[in-house]
């Protein structure tokens, strides 16, 4: 019984589209397990059978789970490896959960180059380092939601946010101004697992990156 348990793969989900696009792949790749689909209040999904044990968490805490090895693997945004850069491996490239890291501010308006750059965001490494490179100076305003409501009101000049369709911006009267960098689920390991369970995780990555190819 301890070999086996010593095999099990613990795999963290992220809540929400991200994740149920992820178990839905890992379950077609066998490595189903009852349960992580339906609506209930339990934590942790195990199936001894397929030696796979899940678990949903928050988007932005998968990667704390695999660093510090409470998960051996998971998925996870590329804004997250950016923002937190977690010591992890950053094992494949999904190509699902695409995206845009982008600043974007009023329509028609461009901020003062002469000024100091006022951000809202609720990023803080990502914005440092591509201004950085710049040698733009900023203001870092960290806000946990409703971020396009900061350059409207005049708290910010512009936001750094995530960008899928461009909506909300257009919505608000704000435009892309720059993209910083694209972004799409990554599949992560923790250095610790693997070490001691690289068959394991190993062979599901070869899976996945075949599921992957075979799907171009």
């Amino acid at each position: 019984m301890a070999e086996k348990l010593d095999k099990t793969i613990s795999i963290a989900l992220p809540k929400g589209r991200l994740g149920e696009k992820t178990y839905a792949m890992l379950e077609e790749l066998g490595y189903g397990c009852p349960g992580v689909m339906e609506n209930s209040r339990k934590l942790i999904f195990e199936d001894e059978a397929a030696t796979v044990r899940y678990f949903w968490v928050k988007p932005s805490d998968v990667a704390i789970y695999v660093e510090r090895g409470a998960a051996d693997v998971g998925v996870v945004g590329k804004d997250i490896l950016l923002e937190y850069q977690p010591d992890v491996y950053e094992l494949t490239d999904l190509g699902f959960g695409k995206c845009r890291v982008c600043v974007a501010g009023p329509e028609n308006v461009t901020p003062n180059p002469d000024r100091t750059l006022r951000i809202a965001t609720k990023f803080v490494n990502i914005p440092k380092s591509y201004y950085h490179a710049r040698s733009r100076e900023i203001e870092i305003i960290k806000l946990n939601g409703s971020i396009e409501l900061a350059p409207i009101l005049g708290l910010s000049d512009v936001i750094v946010d995530i960008v899928e369709t461009g909506t909300t911006l257009k919505e608000n009267h704000l435009e892309v101004k720059e993209e910083i960098v694209p972004i799409s689920a990554r599949f992560i390991a923790g250095k610790a697992a693997y070490r001691f369970k690289n068959d394991e995780i190993a062979a599901m990555n070869a899976k996945i990156a075949a599921w992957l190819a075979s799907k171009q």
